[in-house]
């Protein structure tokens, strides 16, 4: 492991690997989160778009690497516990550094604990100062809450991540649990002040925080830095052509992507993006309006549009994608290689795909597993994901009198049994309610899966 000085950790070193010295000077003098040189590069030349962070000078990759869903060696689908393919995921982060991704995000809750492992061995077969790491203090359970149980979770990631300072550290999904939970969890037991102190010993290089929730624990943090008593280098939202305007619509409890975009904006604190697809949702729309996305831009992915939309905000650092598979991976890196920034008349036409999406009944999961694992055995996000799904492709069997009832009704069932298997169905929900405080989307989990139960009966009985 590479050994430093801990107060000189970030400039010297970065910016003589990156080649940005100047620039990053002028980055931080014009005291705007400015795009760099390569954010200009012009279309079709197949280099990474960077943006620079103006608090240390980072120039980061637009397209970040989500570590929260890796590849397996078995079917997640099929079994409950797969095991991470360890040489598939190295293979992916060779190619993702390669071509010029450097941001990759992980954290202690990601794939049952083990998305540090994995990404430590991964990573530490570069040099480290060609990647940025950032990972969370996922310290949700109270049984973490004390100081030394948080403690020890933060130095927990260093080890399993091999190494001795984190680029990009979070606190994770502030906003659950409200004020209750911010308190307990970094407050009260002098966590954030502890976190603070490394960062001046140079071993956090960035301090921030990711939100879900309750979005008054969102304005007390920006009204802390704004009093003085911390700086936020950096913040992560869920951003999407959706959530911009019409969070709301998907659950009352969301925040519109706009207000909280432009919060940031206003205090100079760059954005990071989750949920650039919303779980999937938008890289699978339904067949009309994907024939209007081609019709528009014939060569590219539905989902490009979605990640196109998501970096073209100029205060956004990067955008992270969980990539599970070599295929989208190479897929994201050539929408951002070079970055093709969606026009006035693109944002005008995706609000409109925005009002036509929420007329369906999907569900809001976005597949963060958070959830997971329930004591019943109920395989959630695979379940509202089939779903979502049929809804999409318009294979939801409403109306015995629809001359396409039968088709539908059978590929709902016939796929249903084939993504989830029956102990896993929603039919072995005792609704304990265990999953409710755990979901980021505030989704009433037992009432949908009860819903979808009651409509695969009805199915199963010829009845629509």
């Amino acid at each position: 492991m590479e050994k430093k000085d801990n107060n000189n950790i970030s400039r010297r070193r970065f910016l003589k690997h990156l080649g940005i010295g100047a620039l990053a000077g002028v980055a931080t003098a014009c005291g705007s989160n400015v795009v760099s040189e390569t954010d200009k590069k012009k279309a079709g030349d197949g280099k990474m778009t960077y943006r620079v962070n103006h608090n240390t000078g980072d120039s980061v990759s637009v397209l970040g690497y989500g570590c929260m869903r890796l590849p397996t060696k078995s079917d997640p689908k099929t079994d409950a516990d797969p095991e991470i393919d360890q040489e598939a995921v190295n293979a992916q982060v060779d190619y993702a550094l390669e071509h010029g991704v450097n941001y990759f995000d992980t954290s202690p809750a990601y794939c049952k604990g083990r998305s540090e492992h994995v990404m430590g061995i991964a990573l530490s077969r570069h040099p480290r100062d060609s990647y940025f790491i950032a990972t969370k203090l996922s310290n949700f359970a109270p049984s973490t809450w004390p100081r030394e149980e948080s403690i020890a979770m933060f130095e927990n990631s260093l080890k399993e991540l091999q190494t001795d300072y984190i680029d990009y550290l979070l606190l994770h999904a502030v906003g659950q649990g409200s004020f209750e939970a911010l308190n307990g969890r970094y407050i009260d037991n002098g966590i954030l002040d502890y976190l603070k102190e490394k960062k001046e010993a140079g071993v956090i290089r960035n301090l921030g925080f990711s939100y879900h929730g309750d979005v008054a624990v969102f304005d007390y943090l920006l009204e802390m830095m704004d009093r003085g008593e911390v700086h936020w280098d950096f913040v992560q939202i869920q951003l999407n052509y959706i959530d911009w305007n019409n969070a709301k619509k998907v659950n009352d409890s969301n925040t519109d992507a706009s207000y909280l975009y432009a919060e940031l904006e206003r205090r100079n604190i760059p954005v990071v993006i989750m949920e650039p697809l919303l779980g999937g949702r938008l890289a699978s729309v339904s067949a009309p309006i994907a024939a209007k996305m081609k019709q528009r831009r014939p060569d590219d992915s539905i989902a490009s549009w979605a990640f196109r939309y998501a970096g073209s905000h100029p205060g956004v650092l990067t955008v992270l994608s969980g990539m599970t598979y070599l295929d989208h991976l190479k897929e994201n890196v050539a929408t951002y290689s070079p970055l093709d920034p969606v026009t006035d008349e693109e944002n005008e036409f995706l609000e409109v795909v925005a009002q036509e999406i929420l007329q369906n009944d999907t569900v809001p999961c976005t597949d963060c597993k958070y959830c997971m694992p329930c004591p019943y055995g109920v395989n959630i996000p695979a379940i509202f994901a089939h779903y979502n799904k049929c809804v999409n492709d318009d294979n939801v069997a409403r109306d015995t009198r629809d001359p396409h009832y039968d088709k539908a009704r059978r590929a709902f069932l016939v796929g249903y049994d084939r993504t989830v298997p029956k102990l896993r169905q929603a039919s072995r929900c005792i609704a304990c309610g265990n999953c409710l405080s755990e979901c980021p989307q505030s989704i009433d989990i037992p009432g949908r899966l009860r819903e979808i139960d009651q409509y695969v009966d009805r199915l199963k009985s010829g009845k629509a």
